[in-house]
């Protein structure tokens, strides 16, 4: 893999033989958070990508990748920046759904494409959808359901539920009350990026609370896992894969070990092309991938496939390629809703210990060929 640097960015060539932009090259813009808390995800979102951009060859894909700091601030300035002198044609890469509101609705409105590799606000689900959005990942709400879904089944009857305040806490919450048939103990909004949860556990201990229920991305997951392990507290955890993906559950260890936790992806899903992912992977980064990881190779995936159909510059072919998301997805099947969200199965995961690597199996399904409730308030 050739990396040019430009800034905090790297350029690569991939693609298959399909249709191009006037100058030979489609040019894709990634803004993702490589820098601070969180930086992990980026950082699997980016090498999923780059991994599938290289296995497909050629050099007619180059790639602009830039730190955003996970700052809203700065993510508008480099998206102004990558389309107004980089001239890309797809922006895709942001994590967090505080950066992807104040990103993807400017994006679309100057005629570009943007490709979500994982946040998938509400607000851009229903009535702010646009038809150059895609979301390759979820819509924030759907992992949260199958934990809601989950916890009927597991009979939790009382939850304490608890995530940060920003646009995907609200949706990891009202997802999780959406089919969550008990009562709540608590909810608690906390601050995004926070990391002592002595007061939050302090609440939950006072609660009559049966189980926990929480969506804390990257470090603040780590944080929290531990607190609650050091606290003695034993109650049964369960969470979206956010908290116990791949490059967490290192860092969190024993603590974690039989949380149940919902994903659309693991790396037992068998698939040819789940196998050959999970195995280019580890070979090309000297580590399992994430979910984060396996969501940048699909939509690196999903945009060469369109760019086999459509050339960019026809936005009406290149929108209707992207919609037949003619792909070999390491979820197995993949469609796109009205909405340009996915349908997807999603999965009950429970984490364990391989030797010396904690990492997840799928030890059920929590929904099946699941789409998102905001579909009918979309009007495109």
């Amino acid at each position: 893999m050739k990396l040019k640097s430009l800034i905090a960015a790297a350029c690569m060539g991939a693609l298959g033989t399909g249709a191009l932009a006037a100058d030979g090259k489609v040019k894709v813009g990634m803004i993702t958070t490589l820098s601070g808390g969180g930086a992990g995800l980026g950082i699997d979102v980016r090498d999923g990508f780059l991994l599938a951009a290289k296995m497909a060859g050629n050099d007619n894909l180059e790639i602009v990748v830039e730190d955003d700091q996970r700052k809203p601030e700065i993510a508008v300035q480099l998206a102004d920046k990558m389309i107004q002198s980089e001239k890309v044609d797809v922006l895709t890469g942001i994590i967090w759904s505080n950066l992807a509101m104040a990103v993807v609705p400017a994006t679309t409105a100057q005629g570009k494409f943007y490709l979500s590799p994982n946040a998938g606000p509400s607000a851009l689900a229903g009535k702010g959808c646009h038809p150059n959005y895609f979301n390759v990942a979820w819509q924030n709400d759907n992992l949260h359901e199958a934990a809601g879904g989950y916890a009927n089944s597991a009979g939790f009857k009382k939850s304490f539920i608890l995530a940060p305040n920003y646009p995907a806490g609200v949706d990891a919450l009202t997802g999780y009350k959406r089919l969550y048939e008990g009562e709540l103990a608590g909810e608690i909004f906390t601050k995004l990026g926070q990391k002592d949860y002595a007061s939050e556990i302090a609440q939950i201990r006072a609660s009559d609370a049966d189980s926990i229920f929480f969506f804390l991305p990257g470090g603040m997951g780590i944080s929290f896992l531990k607190q609650l392990s050091d606290s003695g507290l034993d109650l049964p955890v369960v969470g979206p894969a956010f908290s116990f993906d791949q490059g967490i559950l290192q860092a969190v260890g024993d603590a974690a070990i039989g949380v149940k936790n919902t994903s659309q992806w693991n790396k037992d899903i068998d698939n040819p092309a789940n196998a050959a992912f999970v195995e280019a992977f580890q070979t090309e980064y000297g580590r399992l991938p994430s979910l984060y990881a396996s969501q940048g190779y699909d939509t690196a995936n999903l945009l060469i496939s369109a760019i086999g159909k459509a050339d960019v510059s026809d936005a009406d072919a290149f929108r209707a390629a992207l919609m037949e998301a003619d792909f070999a997805s390491t979820r197995g099947d993949f469609k796109f809703a009205a909405n340009h969200h996915p349908v997807q199965t999603i999965y009950v995961r429970e984490v364990i210990k391989e030797g010396d690597v904690f990492t997840n199996k799928i030890i059920g399904t929590a929904l099946e060929d699941h789409a998102n409730v905001y579909v009918d308030e979309c009007k495109m």
